[in-house]
């Protein structure tokens, strides 16, 4: 199963993001679109990627597939940290979700980007999540 997981709406953002990872086959996993479909089982560790929804202090922000997936016992078990997608049109809401789910699930917040993410983003993120997968434990 992945090392990275992710939701995205219909508007890709998030998911041309995570293309732009470029990691191999069997490496990324999507949630499912629909609340209604079967959510993911992760099988390993992973991070998770997430765009946040506008919303008013936050609430309604995280995407319902989201926290679908996340409560699953066994998955939030095996989450290790987030990456927050955004926009900085909604301020002080940015990358709201990624805030919410890293602090529930007692897991870092490990970056953050707007929208489809700039080149910057992607090799920030490629770098960091090779470095930060070499500092966890085996499993």
């Amino acid at each position: 199963m992945a090392r990275l997981i992710y939701f995205s709406s219909v508007s890709n953002n998030t998911h041309r993001f995570v293309e732009k990872l470029q990691h191999g086959a069997g490496e990324v996993a999507r949630l499912p679109l629909r609340t209604k479909d079967e959510t993911l089982a992760a099988e390993r560790p992973f991070v998770l990627v997430l765009p946040s929804y506008g919303a008013d202090a936050g609430e309604g922000s995280v995407p319902k597939q989201v926290i679908k997936f996340l409560n699953v016992e066994s998955n939030r078990n095996l989450l290790r940290g987030v990456i927050g997608a955004g926009n900085t049109n909604f301020h002080e809401s940015y990358c709201i979700a990624g805030d919410i789910v890293a602090a529930k699930c007692r897991v870092p917040h490990l970056y953050r980007f707007e929208l489809m993410g700039t080149p910057e983003d992607v090799a920030t993120v490629q770098t960091g999540l090779e470095e930060f997968w070499k500092q966890q434990p085996s499993h």
